[in-house]
């Protein structure tokens, strides 16, 4: 993940379309049903063949990134930014936008990351499936909607405000985390986890989008912090939430509940965002 940030993302941002914003959810979408297939596939090959030849399922996703290489060495870079006019990683830090932009990441890593990955024990916890069925109604519907809202949002991006968007989105995502921490019913619960995946869609690279708008001068360095931030998030939230749900006696609800931390700072830092921008700009208030 932190190579597709770090090169394919400045690739998009350096190309010459109008809505960039929407160009970048697009791809962020192909994540998305990459996830998708390698779930059905994964549940499909150990079905067949059964679970004790995951070395040979291993070896079969492992030409996905041989193929890449071959993609990377024919594709066309462009620059960001020209030599010399970059900023350099002290004067990033310097800036307190950035630091902004970090934290957005983090929130955005930590409440992508910790549905997705709790997603198919707590379907099996809660509705009491094999791990199969928990695969394909939790993690597997989960980044299946977080795919349609990226590719909605690219085909709405010329009409809807980023920052608002952004906004709306981790609302809902506060009240996803809710309500599959809180029902008392887990077909709610389930579909508290389903629809997190909408929710979160465009919060990954709508920031990255946000933070290319308002540093233009930021360069690969700036997005590699990002996607460095991102996965921090996406380590230490799904870890939290996995050592109180032992903590409360494997109650992956209480994690859940916990982690719900993130996206509601998520939506204070989206609000004061949101704010500043109406500051700077009343017009578009």
């Amino acid at each position: 993940m932190l190579l597709f940030d770090t090169i394919v993302s400045p690739i998009v941002e350096a190309c010459p379309f109008e809505n960039k914003d929407g160009r970048m959810s697009l791809l962020h979408s192909f994540y998305c049903w990459g996830a998708v297939g390698v779930i059905l596939g994964s549940t499909l090959f150990f079905a067949v063949f059964g679970i004790e030849h995951w070395r040979i399922l291993t070896l079969i996703w492992a030409l996905v990134p041989l193929v890449n290489i071959f993609q990377f060495l024919t594709c066309p870079i462009e620059r960001l930014a020209e030599d010399g006019e970059s900023l350099p990683l002290g004067k990033l830090f310097r800036m307190p936008l950035l630091w902004m932009m970090i934290l957005l990441m983090i929130c955005s890593g930590a409440s992508e990351a910790t549905i997705a990955q709790w997603a198919s024990a707590f379907t099996e916890s809660a509705l009491g499936v094999s791990k199969t069925v928990g695969d394909l109604a939790g993690p597997c519907l989960f980044a299946a909607f977080m795919g349609i809202s990226r590719i909605l949002y690219g085909k709405m991006s010329t009409k809807l405000n980023l920052t608002k968007a952004m906004l709306l989105s981790g609302l809902l995502c506060v009240a996803c985390y809710l309500l599959a921490s809180l029902s008392p019913l887990p077909i709610l619960g389930l579909a508290g986890c389903a629809l997190c995946g909408f929710s979160v869609g465009i919060m990954w690279p709508g920031t990255i989008s946000l933070s290319s708008q308002k540093c233009p001068q930021g360069g690969t360095a700036m997005f590699a912090v990002l996607a460095l931030a991102g996965d921090f998030g996406s380590t230490v939230s799904p870890a939290i939430a996995g050592s109180l749900s032992e903590m409360a006696g494997g109650n992956l609800k209480a994690g859940l509940l916990a982690a719900t931390f993130f996206p509601i700072l998520l939506v204070v830092r989206l609000f004061v965002l949101n704010r500043k921008m109406k500051d700077l700009h009343p017009e578009l208030a």
